[in-house]
């Protein structure tokens, strides 16, 4: 049954990305290279469309044997919210407040959820702000050949291992579906994942984590941030350093580190790969902490300990990336 439920997954992310990328075709939907763009030909956009596909199915499926249908129920319709405005702006720009205003709802919805679910005020807000940090983040992140499916591929394989039961389901779902749809992402692109898919994905991790945390020993609440390392220490230190700089943070750059890294390297490839590299290091170290017998201080301390040597190599690589442009001007 498992099996066969992950194969109808897979083929799914196969079959729908194949789908959207002949429909991209043919309605001229397409990412045009820019300045601000890592690719120099134009690209189908939204494939994406076919993981969202494969994680409703699957969640509408798991509906039956979870053990709060509502809480699952409103991260579906919120994950149904987020993917439906980015499929829209994948065909025609929308207003950015918009979108804002669909996430926030979106969001709303999962904090409903998990309050049902758990009762807890504070797992409610955490829904709520994990939410709008991570479909925006995948959002943000999604600029290179397969870099946003690949970590989201890694984290859903993560969640589904390290925390069993109903909702590892639906992370395991994800993963499959994303492993159907990296084909055709890298390490050449031949579609992207759109706004429709971007946000999803981080949307649905969202869901997946504030679930896993809700049910987790508090011991091992703290380590479940370590697999988002890669991307939320390059999105936020690179807003970070842009509001900072008080430049207009909000729209759309070409700053984050791995764009940089990208453009000095030549190789799309090499990026995704590192940032897949330091990703399954964290997921090693989230395993080593999740040993019987650690106290909370100790993996509170060796997870900060973590995003601060992340914080290391992104500060490091990016004076290093300066250096060199002002090496090149003078």
């Amino acid at each position: 049954m498992f099996a066969a439920w992950l194969c109808a997954s897979l083929s799914i992310g196969v079959a729908g990305t194949w789908l959207a990328r002949v429909y991209a075709l043919r309605r001229g939907v397409l990412d045009a290279p820019g300045e601000r763009r890592a690719h120099s030909v134009p690209t189908p956009r939204g494939g994406g469309i076919s993981i969202v596909v494969a994680l409703l199915l699957t969640g509408l499926w798991l509906l039956r044997v979870v053990n709060d249908p509502v809480e699952l129920g409103c991260a579906l319709a919120g994950l149904a919210l987020v993917a439906g405005v980015g499929l829209v702006d994948d065909h025609r720009p929308l207003s950015p407040f918009l979108r804002l205003g669909v996430q926030i709802v979106a969001a709303g919805l999962l904090a409903m959820g998990t309050w049902h679910a758990t009762h807890e005020p504070i797992f409610a807000v955490a829904a709520f702000v994990l939410a709008m940090a991570l479909a925006n983040i995948w959002n943000f992140m999604d600029g290179i050949d397969g870099i946003a499916a690949s970590q989201a591929l890694l984290c859903a394989l993560a969640i589904g291992v390290l925390h069993p039961g109903p909702w590892s389901w639906w992370a395991f779902g994800m993963a499959a579906a994303t492993l159907g749809f990296l084909p055709f992402n890298f390490p050449k692109a031949r579609i992207f994942l759109g706004d429709v898919g971007s946000g999803a994905l981080g949307f649905a991790l969202a869901a997946l984590l504030i679930n896993m945390v809700a049910n987790s020993p508090p011991v091992n609440a703290w380590f479940w941030a370590l697999p988002l390392s890669a991307f939320t220490i390059d999105a936020t230190l690179t807003l970070a350093r842009r509001v900072v700089r008080r430049e207009r943070w909000w729209r759309p750059h070409a700053q984050h580190l791995y764009q940089q890294w990208a453009r000095r390297t030549g190789s799309h490839a090499k990026v995704t790969l590192a940032y897949a590299a330091w990703t399954l290091a964290s997921i090693g170290l989230m395993v080593a902490l999740g040993s019987p017998g650690r106290s909370g201080t100790w993996v509170s301390a060796v997870a900060v300990a973590w995003y601060t040597a992340g914080a290391g190599v992104w500060w490091m690589l990016q004076t290093e990336r300066s250096a060199a442009v002002k090496e090149y001007t003078e």
